[in-house]
């Protein structure tokens, strides 16, 4: 497995085969590069001799001393092999200098964020789903 920090070298045609799990609306191929061409950071997973996109990681944030984590994907039939990890823990990496890290995460996945030194906090969020698939 590749990772690599950057969308430059991702088309709309690697970004196919499953992300966005159970979203009603989800984002199309395009769509999804554009939030990954938007994120300040970005690490992908790419198979070994494979050009498409398996696993992403994405960061936004001030550049200066704060950032979030929205999103954190990887196709069904790479799970288990510690690709997530693998990207969370670059993705991490390069946001060491920053004095804050956020994400917002279903319950279940706190067990997973607390490996990488991250602990529960309270959070507020608002969802629009109508514009979840990032459609005008």
């Amino acid at each position: 497995m590749r990772y690599l920090h950057g969308a430059d070298t991702v088309v709309p045609e690697h970004l196919t085969g499953g992300f966005f799990e159970g979203w009603a609306s989800p984002p199309t191929p395009a769509v999804h590069l554009r939030i990954l061409q938007g994120s300040r950071h970005v690490v992908v997973a790419r198979p070994d001799g494979d050009d498409r996109v398996v696993g992403f990681v994405t960061a936004v944030g001030d550049g200066a001393i704060s950032a979030y984590i929205p999103l954190l994907e990887v196709l069904p039939a790479f799970r288990g092999r510690g690709v997530a990890s693998e990207l969370v823990g670059r993705l991490l990496a390069a946001l060491d200098e920053l004095y804050m890290v956020d994400v917002v995460c279903d319950v279940e996945l706190v067990p997973f964020y607390r490996r990488f030194g991250l602990q529960p906090l309270t959070a507020m969020a608002r969802r629009r789903y109508d514009r979840q698939s990032g459609a005008p």
